[in-house]
C-alpha cells in the first residue's frame, strides 16, 4: 500500500478504529497490535493500555509476530484477530465465528471463503499460541506464515455464506480504497 494502511480513513475514521470498534462491539476487551515505528502515531487514536507493541525479542516476521507479542502479554487469553483492512467486516460476522469459538477445542477457528482461508479473521487459542511459541523457541517454528500456523494447529474452518462474502474484502492497494 505504500502507507499504514491503520491509519487510511473512511469516514473521518482510521482503519484501525474501525477495526477496533466492531471488535469492542462484542463486549471482550481489544488491543491493538503496532510495532515500536507505529506507537506514537496509534498513542493519538488509542489510549496507552490499548497498545501492544511487537516483542523486539521475537525474530519473527508478519502478523504472527503481532499474535505471539499480544500472547506473550496475555498468555491465557485466547484471541480474536481482525486485520485493519477488513473495513467492510460486521460485526454480526465476528460474533458468529466468537460465539463458536466458545463450542469448539479447536485451537485455530478461522473463516473459508469461496475456498480459501481467511487467517486474519479467527480465533487463535491461548493454548494453540503457546504451541506455537514453544516450537519458535526450540528453532523448529519452519515458517510464519499464517496459512503454516492454521495448518500446525488443526484449525477449523467456517464457510462463508454468501451474504458475508463482500466483509472479507480487503484492500491492499491505493486504488482499492473505499
Amino acid at each position: 500500500m505504500g502507507t499504514d494502511k491503520g491509519m487510511l480513513q473512511k469516514d473521518a475514521t482510521t482503519w484501525a478504529q474501525l477495526a477496533f470498534n466492531k471488535l469492542a462491539a462484542l463486549s471482550i476487551p481489544v488491543v491493538v497490535s503496532v510495532n515500536e515505528q507505529q506507537q506514537n502515531t496509534y498513542s493519538n487514536f488509542f489510549d496507552a493500555s490499548s497498545l501492544i507493541i511487537d516483542d523486539a525479542n521475537l525474530n519473527i516476521g508478519g502478523p504472527l509476530h503481532g499474535m505471539l507479542s499480544v500472547h506473550t502479554q496475555f498468555p491465557s487469553s485466547d484471541l480474536l484477530i481482525l486485520a485493519c483492512d477488513m473495513v467492510a467486516m460486521e460485526t454480526p460476522v465476528l460474533q458468529h465465528l466468537y460465539n463458536h469459538s466458545l463450542t469448539t477445542n479447536k485451537e485455530a477457528i478461522v473463516f473459508m471463503n469461496t475456498g480459501k482461508a481467511e487467517p486474519l479473521c479467527g480465533v487463535y487459542k491461548a493454548s494453540g499460541l503457546q504451541k506455537i511459541k514453544v516450537l519458535y523457541a526450540q528453532g523448529e517454528l519452519k515458517r510464519h506464515s499464517m496459512m503454516y500456523v492454521l495448518e500446525l494447529l488443526g484449525a477449523d474452518y467456517l464457510n462463508v455464506p454468501e451474504e458475508w462474502v463482500g466483509c472479507f474484502d480487503n484492500y491492499n492497494l491505493p486504488e482499492n480504497i473505499i
